[in-house]
């Protein structure tokens, strides 16, 4: 049996937000990042950096291509986006999921939405 949580080695509690925008909004990005922090704050978790893009959900985009740098090469626990949709559109989202998880890294959503379809199969 291995040795509980609390005595294991683990990278830290840091983590790196990311958002992608639909439009260059300063106040938005400012309420979404503000988000981050308190959720991280209310999980004990150290906010290190939040990564930005607006308006492209390419995988290449050059704030996941930050984010993805740091998450290689520093030590961190993991990525905090408000919700999936933070990930992009189709092929894109599936992609930047995979490459995350990729990394080993946790993936934590501050909250995630709930379809029509998935709310009636729970009644």
């Amino acid at each position: 049996m291995g040795p509980i949580t609390e005595r294991r080695q683990v990278p830290g509690p840091v983590v790196y937000g990311y958002l992608l925008l639909t439009a260059a909004c300063r106040a938005r990005r400012a309420a979404l990042s503000r988000a981050l922090a308190g959720y991280c704050e209310q999980h004990e978790l150290i906010l290190a950096a939040v990564f930005t893009d607006t308006g492209d959900d390419t995988v290449q985009a050059p704030g996941f291509t930050g984010l993805l740098d740091v998450l290689t090469t520093e030590p961190s626990y993991g990525v905090v986006i408000p919700t999936r949709a933070h990930l992009g559109h189709g092929q894109a989202a599936g992609t930047r999921l995979a490459v995350i998880a990729g990394t080993g890294r946790r993936l934590m959503l501050i909250r995630e939405k709930t379809s029509a379809t998935e709310a009636r199969g729970a009644r």
